[in-house]
C-alpha cells in the first residue's frame, strides 16, 4: 500500500506504530491547506486573504476594536495582526485612531468601503465554507464543527 492509498485507522497508534498519515495534526494541516486554496480561488473581486477577511468580519461584528482584541478573537499573533491592519488601512478598508480612554492603544474601525467589501464577500465566504465541507452530510458537518470547537477548549496544553 502506498502513502496515497493509506487507510486511516481509528485505533490509537503505539509508539512502534506511528503512522504520520493517521496523525490529527497532519490531517488538520492538509484540510487547512485545502480550505486555503478554495478560499483564494473563490474569494472573488475583494482580493482579500482569509486572515484579512476574518479580521474585517471581527471588526464588523465587535465594532471598533483594539489590535489586542483582534488578536484574541482571530487567533492571529500581534505582529501579524499589525501587518494585516496596515495593509487594510492602505486599502482604505479600516481607519486607525487613538483610544479615548488609553492613548497607548490604537482602535481599528471599518470604513464604509471596508463594510461594503465585507458584505460583498460574505456570499463567496458561504460558498467557500460549503466547498470546504465537501461531501459531508448535515450530521457530519454539525459533528465536525462541534469537535473542532471542543478541541479549542481552554484546557492548558500539557506535555509529559
Amino acid at each position: 500500500m502506498t502513502a496515497f492509498e493509506h487507510k486511516t485507522s481509528t485505533e490509537p497508534a503505539s509508539e512502534q506504530e506511528y503512522h504520520y498519515l493517521d496523525q490529527v495534526g497532519h490531517l488538520l494541516r492538509k484540510v487547512y491547506q485545502r480550505h486555503a486554496a478554495i478560499f483564494q480561488q473563490n474569494v472573488g473581486q475583494s482580493q482579500l486573504t482569509a486572515v484579512q477577511f476574518i479580521t474585517l468580519c471581527a471588526i464588523r461584528d465587535m465594532g471598533p476594536s483594539s489590535q489586542t482584541e483582534l488578536v484574541q478573537v482571530t487567533a492571529v499573533d500581534q505582529a501579524t495582526i499589525r501587518g494585516i491592519v496596515e495593509r487594510l488601512k492602505a486599502r482604505e478598508l479600516v481607519t486607525l485612531s487613538p483610544d479615548p480612554h488609553d492613548k497607548r492603544k490604537v482602535i481599528v474601525s471599518l470604513t464604509t468601503l471596508g463594510r461594503e467589501l465585507v458584505e460583498m464577500t460574505v456570499p463567496n465566504a458561504l460558498k467557500i465554507s460549503e466547498m470546504t465541507f465537501g461531501n459531508l452530510n448535515p450530521a457530519e458537518r454539525v459533528a465536525l464543527l462541534f469537535l473542532l470547537n471542543k478541541m479549542l477548549d481552554d484546557t492548558p496544553v500539557q506535555s509529559e
